[in-house]
């Protein structure tokens, strides 16, 4: 995550400066979310808030990007590309599945509030796909699939799948949606995507 901090805090204080950002975004949103109220909350000075973020925008994209960043499940090792797809799927589901009211909550605001769309754009950490990455090279060496597959190309369809359920359907994220996407979307496009281009 690119640095949205200007000051260093003492880990507890910033630590309850940002627990007081979540829990005053969960519970009033961001419009009515204001700096004197996450201060009192975490009993901090607005001083002390503005010394390590320069504004609202910076300090809720922190909050996004640390503590509601969905980041790669732990990958797993099933013995099969099924296995290993469905396990990596249906924990990422359970991820979000958890966060749901939060999250909805924070797309609407992201759609009106354009600075703080921006803000959160430019500190968005890179995502971890060393275990996507290895869950693909163990199929290739199993003979499941008939070479390397990119994976950034496999998550941009993960996420899409997840995200079209959570706006659109919404959850649950239940067994009958993971096996549809498994079997019906991700493990044919894996077995094609080979004779394409990875890029």
């Amino acid at each position: 995550m690119k640095d949205v901090h200007v000051a260093p805090l003492d880990p507890d204080r910033e630590r309850a400066i940002l627990d007081a950002t979540l829990e005053l975004l969960s519970e009033s949103g961001y419009d009515r979310m204001s700096v004197d109220q996450i201060a009192r909350r975490a009993k901090a000075s607005k001083a002390t808030i503005y010394r390590r973020w320069p504004g609202k925008p910076e300090l809720v994209a922190d909050v996004i990007c640390g503590r509601l960043d969905m980041g790669s499940p732990p990958d797993p090792d099933t013995g099969s590309l099924a296995g290993d797809v469905s396990a990596f799927f249906r924990e990422l589901c359970a991820v979000l599945e958890r966060k749901h009211t939060l999250i909805i909550g924070l797309l609407s605001t992201l759609v009106s509030h354009q600075e703080l769309a921006r803000t959160l754009r430019a500190h968005m950490p890179s995502k971890d796909l060393s275990g996507v990455e290895a869950m693909l090279a163990r199929a290739v060496e199993r003979g499941e699939l008939a070479g390397p597959v990119a994976a950034g190309r496999l998550m941009a369809v993960i996420e899409a799948l997840v995200w079209h359920r959570m706006i659109f359907v919404g959850p649950p994220f239940d067994a009958a949606f993971v096996e549809e996407s498994v079997t019906g979307v991700l493990l044919p496009l894996l077995r094609a995507w080979p004779v394409q281009s990875q890029n």
